[in-house]
Order: C-alpha cells, then structure tokens, then sequence
C-alpha cells in the first residue's frame, strides 16, 4: 500500500501581497535601511526649511 502524503495547503500556495504589503516588505529590508533613512532625512530637512521654524537659523 503505498504511503499517503499529506499536503500543506500554506506551502504550496500563497496569496498574493498586496501593494501596500509589498511597499512595506521593501521599505522595512535591512539591505534599503540606509536609502530609506537618507530619503527621511532629506523630507525633513526640506519640511524645516520651507517653514517658518527656520528663521531662528538667520542672522539678528
């Protein structure tokens, strides 16, 4: 009598990511850490410099 085989339902088939699933898997690698901290960074620094937070940076 030949053996049974009991399938695993979740490793033959997965459904597929979405695209907010995927974007996060992407942005939350190690291998992006530094380009998604440098991206951070640089919107941040543009968001201080468009208001008015920085004109304490200016000469009296």
């Amino acid at each position: 009598m030949p053996v049974k085989r009991v399938q695993d339902r979740s490793a033959g088939r997965r459904a597929p990511r979405g695209v907010v699933g995927a974007t996060y898997d992407t942005l939350t690698s190690p291998e992006n850490a530094a380009v998604v901290r440098s991206i951070a960074i640089f919107g941040v620094a543009v968001t201080f410099f468009a208001s008015s937070w920085a004109e304490f940076l200016l000469p009296p």
